[in-house]
């Protein structure tokens, strides 16, 4: 296969784009031009495109919708590929760090900045769209969500890249073993934090546990919730939840789980509908798909990606970097089936192991797949359409993902509010 340039050890690559910043514009003369990585791109714009999908579509379609618990479905995809993809471009952006301590200050300001725009987005903020009602109460405020999760990866993963690293040696040229040896405790890291979970997840004891749900007509209905378990992955007793009980506290959980559509709580599984006569108790209650402790293998996603950038970084030829991204790619894969077989389920609300596994095995061959089609071969005019999304991936995410464009669509009416946009068009 033809030779890739590498990227020059004077410019960083913007974390969002993936596109190289020069830092010395007086030098721009004299230096090559640099070769765009446009898979970084195309790879985010597809997660756009699927994440607009299952959104839209989901509801209609239940294999493309979230699974209810256990199992994978299409949409079970997104939040782990952004993270992958997040790694991806971290290892680009901090290649070389000439100030450690400047660049672990802006790593921190941008992920308070993402962190905060999510607590605003999914806050519960823009609640009310039908109603154009909004606003938000701070008793019951949601903290976790999807730009959250991001936030704290990027932050976690941004100071491995560091801190972390021995920058007095470089890998040997084709070698993945050298490349292992550089960034061991970046790895290190990632093993502690999954033994972690795993021991959290299946060693915790669940204590019984009660909750409350007022529809502001009645007096508050109390469910006793019995346990008493450790080691259970049900949607009641589990220990991902229980942390997020304690911690957050219910009232700032997400108040529409997954399995609400289980056959355990839905006659019309795997759809929403109404309660079966003999519904479990936890049913009804709040349960945060992006909570504290699934959080932490957000973070192993994350620092999986990151070892595939550091492929694009210290490898330069297209053959190397391919097989050296399908070979992990296809272990995790392999790994996540046999783990699945032995009990560990793939679950995405609990983000268990089996579950990264695949999630990252397929984001790392999809990632492989894209960087053959546009950066080996250069058929670029198939996906611009996503190469574009990719640039614009937050915006899109801000504008579509989190009800933006439909408040604003709303927001203009003729004397009433219903009398807006959407009805002038029939819908």
């Amino acid at each position: 296969m033809g030779e890739y340039k590498p990227i020059t050890n004077a410019e960083p690559v913007d974390i969002e784009s993936g596109t190289i910043k020069n830092i010395d514009e007086s030098k721009k003369s004299s230096r090559p031009a640099q070769h765009r990585l446009v898979s970084l791109d195309v790879f985010r714009g597809i997660t756009v495109a699927l994440m607009i999908l299952v959104d839209d579509a989901g509801a209609f379609i239940p294999a493309i919708n979230h699974s209810p618990w256990d199992g994978v479905n299409l949409a079970d995809f997104v939040m782990p590929f952004f993270l992958f993809i997040v790694g991806v471009a971290l290892a680009l952006a901090y290649k070389r760090v000439s100030d450690k301590s400047d660049a672990s200050k802006k790593a921190v300001l941008r992920a308070l900045k993402l962190f905060a725009l999510g607590l605003f987005l999914q806050g519960g903020y823009f609640h009310g769209v039908r109603s154009l009602n909004f606003g938000v109460d701070l008793a019951t405020i949601r903290v976790m969500g999807v730009l959250q999760r991001i936030a704290i990866a990027y932050l976690s993963v941004a100071i491995c890249e560091i801190w972390l690293r021995n920058d007095s040696e470089d890998p040997p040229a084709d070698s993945g073993c050298g490349l292992l040896k550089k960034y061991r405790y970046q790895l290190l890291v990632g093993f502690v934090l999954t033994i972690a979970y795993t021991i959290s997840l299946y060693g915790l004891r669940v204590s019984d546990w009660e909750y409350a749900i007022q529809d502001g007509t009645s007096a508050p209905q109390y469910f006793l919730v019995k346990c008493g378990v450790k080691g259970n992955t049900e949607p009641g007793c589990n220990a991902v939840a229980m942390i997020d009980r304690k911690i957050l506290g219910l009232q700032h959980l997400y108040r529409k789980p997954v399995y609400m559509r289980t056959e355990q709580c839905s006659t019309r599984s795997p759809q929403n509908g109404p309660l079966p006569v003999d519904a479990p108790s936890w049913c009804q209650a709040p349960f945060d798909p992006e909570g504290l402790l699934s959080s932490v293998m957000g973070i192993v996603t994350c620092l999986i990606g990151l070892q595939f950038g550091h492929i694009i970084v210290y490898f330069k030829d297209h053959r190397s970097r391919i097989m050296l991204w399908l070979i992990p790619s296809c272990c995790l894969l392999a790994s996540a089936f046999c783990l699945d077989f032995f009990g560990i389920q793939m679950n995405k609300p609990l983000y268990t192991l089996s579950y990264t596994c695949v999630t990252t095995g397929a984001a790392g061959i999809l990632f492989a797949g894209i960087y053959v089609l546009v950066d080996v071969y250069g058929l670029r005019r198939p996906t611009i359409a996503f190469e574009w999304m990719g640039k614009h991936a937050l915006m899109i995410y801000i504008f579509i993902g989190c009800n933006i464009l439909p408040i604003l669509i709303q927001g203009i009416y003729w004397k009433k509010p219903q009398n807006n946009l959407l009805k002038l068009i029939g819908i």
